[in-house]
């Protein structure tokens, strides 16, 4: 195809990569995906990206005893890892790869779009009739972005136990406990878990920059009590954080080092320039270069129009 000239209704995200330590709050957006309720944590207004994470949606919790809560028809990406880590409940994952994989608590699901690949998530018919999880991506680097396509199912990532908590690392390295899973930048992604009436230290790297999501329960930093629904943004310089509790919480820490290049999101890509995002719509509009995820019974997504603001599709 010739290079595009209609105009992308994109959304560009460059790292604002604090100097310092310091404690801002950013509140979710919230949207609705059938039955399912999602909270938007990234990207935000003033807040696109923390590392190389550049998108954060929490979904449930949601308890139900038919249906299918979450049932997202196949979709392109370029440019990214997508990160699934669920709380509670089942989901299923199909690809044109040709890989399947039912996803439990305690497992983590990475999917490496690079150059390009179409996937979907469901809820199997044989499930607790529970869902609750997050899912995250990862913008790629320039040397990494173009790559062939991955999947990657970790079914249980390792854990830091202590008296005052129980810590899952799914992305990256923490107190010497580093997830199986493959990443292409430095990275970090964990699941707190802090016992009721403790304090939970956390090293921090310094030239990270973190933030936090409580995901349940009550918590307080440094004095602070954190809400649910809202992105508390550390900064960086830390070398550590205290995270304390009364009855008990549950939450999620991501970080990184700022991100070096600028990126360019569009619904389901994170691209570097319109012509990319552009490119890769008509290549998924006429069945090109992504292929098909034969697994799903039913129809697949339609890319919007580029001159709409396309925001991504809950849990995509």
């Amino acid at each position: 195809m010739s290079k595009r000239s209609e105009i992308v209704a994109a959304e560009s995200c460059v790292a604002l990569g604090a100097t310092d330590a310091r404690l801002e709050s950013y509140p979710n957006r919230e949207l609705t995906l059938g039955t399912l309720t999602i909270a938007r944590a990234l990207p935000v207004r003033d807040r696109r990206l923390v590392g190389p994470w550049c998108f954060l949606d929490r979904f449930g919790p949601l308890t139900f005893s038919d249906g299918k809560p979450m049932d997202v028809a196949p979709h392109p990406h370029i440019g990214l890892q997508t990160v699934t880590w669920l709380l509670q409940g089942e989901v299923v994952h199909d690809d044109s790869l040709g890989y399947e994989s039912v996803l439990r608590p305690g497992g983590v699901n990475v999917m490496t779009s690079g150059n390009g690949i179409a996937h979907a998530e469901q809820t199997p018919r044989e499930n607790t009739g529970q869902l609750n999880g997050v899912q995250l991506w990862v913008a790629l680097s320039g040397a990494h972005r173009h790559m062939s396509a991955t999947f990657e199912h970790v079914t249980e990532v390792p854990a830091i136990e202590s008296g005052a908590g129980r810590i899952q690392v799914f992305a990256g390295t923490l107190q010497g406990q580093t997830s199986p899973a493959v990443h292409f930048s430095e990275i970090l992604g964990a699941d707190l878990h802090v016992y009721t009436g403790q304090t939970l230290t956390l090293p921090l790297r310094p030239n990270f920059e973190h933030a936090l999501l409580v995901l349940s329960g009550d918590a307080t930093l440094a004095d602070q009590p954190l809400d649910e629904r809202v992105l508390y943004y550390l900064g960086t310089t830390r070398s550590e954080a205290h995270v304390s509790t009364r009855y008990g919480c549950r939450l999620l820490l991501i970080g990184g080092p700022p991100f070096p290049e600028q990126i360019l999101m569009w619904w389901n890509f994170v691209a570097r320039t319109e012509d990319e995002i552009a490119q890769a719509r008509a290549d998924w509009e006429d069945h090109r270069r992504f292929g098909e995820v034969a697994a799903y019974m039913g129809p697949r997504l339609s890319a919007p129009s580029l001159v709409r603001f396309a925001r991504p599709n809950p849990v995509s």
